[in-house]
């Protein structure tokens, strides 16, 4: 394979942002805040709900902002609650030319529901999404990545392409399922901002360096092979001042280097369909011993 056939246009690596729109979709008595102790059960965590706030009040335009600076576009997963809250927010993603997807009716856990109540959970947000935005979401991240071994099948016969909740490798693969192919986009735990640097001991040096590092490696890798970047991005998280700051110092470097293609998920879940023949493809073994959700394809 030639360098000029890992990526559109003769790129040699790829690089993707998510950003998670999720401020008011959380459920009232508060989660993911910065406060460690847990509120009284059944109380609201007006101070937490407040640190959610911030992301469609601040954060998102912020991010947007930056992005635009760039001319990078990145793809969004949406909480439905939170667009409905905020429908002026989303519809302004979609009309800068970021990609809508989808990221469950609320911020909460879906697999253990049954496969009528996980259909409806997923078909809701997406219900909310294209109303609010008019484009219908083909990409999919559940709640901490934790889906049931149906939803993938699920997701297929909603009309999904793709879904991000594998962090096995560092490019997409191909999933076949019953209806056909299925494309993973993986996920990076280390180069998630809410993981790998909260708000206690943040050090805007060692993220920036840590970003860097990442990028460095890959593209020197991409050299020879299909590379891809996944940097994950939350709306009150990233969307700080001094955040966005060390991002965009981030950006400008992977700017300067020649052959990045930065793309949104559901470009790149295109090319790895049209690309099939050098996109590796992954069949699904049981749960208990792999981490694609699903039976023996």
């Amino acid at each position: 394979m030639t360098q000029q056939s890992f990526w559109p246009g003769g790129a040699r690596l790829t690089v993707s942002f998510s950003l998670m729109f999720e401020g008011g979709g959380q459920p009232i008595s508060g989660a993911g805040g910065v406060i460690p102790d847990p509120i009284e059960d059944g109380l609201p965590d007006l101070p937490t709900n407040a640190f959610f706030a911030y992301g469609p009040n601040e954060g998102i335009p912020r991010i947007l902002d930056l992005f635009d600076k760039h001319g990078i576009k990145l793809s969004s997963f949406m909480i439905g609650e939170a667009v409905r809250r905020a429908p002026d927010v989303a519809r302004e993603i979609v009309r800068r030319g970021h990609e809508a997807a989808a990221h469950g009716r609320t911020w909460e856990n879906s697999y253990q529901l049954s496969e009528a109540e996980e259909r409806r959970f997923i078909a809701d947000g997406v219900a909310t999404i294209e109303q609010v935005t008019g484009q219908r979401p083909v990409g999919w991240n559940a709640y901490w990545m934790r889906n049931s071994p149906r939803t993938l099948d699920i997701l297929q016969s909603l009309g999904f392409r793709y879904h991000i909740d594998e962090p096995s490798r560092d490019e997409p693969f191909i999933v076949p399922l019953a209806g056909g192919d299925f494309v993973t986009v993986p996920y990076t735990f280390h180069m998630n901002d809410i993981v790998s640097f909260p708000f206690e001991g943040w050090n805007p040096v060692a993220y920036e360096q840590a970003l860097r590092d990442e990028f460095d490696q890959l593209y020197e890798e991409s050299a020879h092979r299909r590379r891809m970047m996944v940097v994950s991005l939350h709306d009150r998280i990233s969307g700080h001042a001094g955040r966005v700051r060390a991002l965009d110092r981030f950006l400008a470097y992977a700017r300067s280097k020649s052959g990045v293609w930065f793309a949104r998920k559901d470009e790149i879940a295109a090319f790895a369909l049209e690309t099939k023949g050098t996109t590796p493809v992954i069949r699904r073994g049981p749960p208990t011993e792999t981490g694609l959700p699903g039976p023996t394809a």
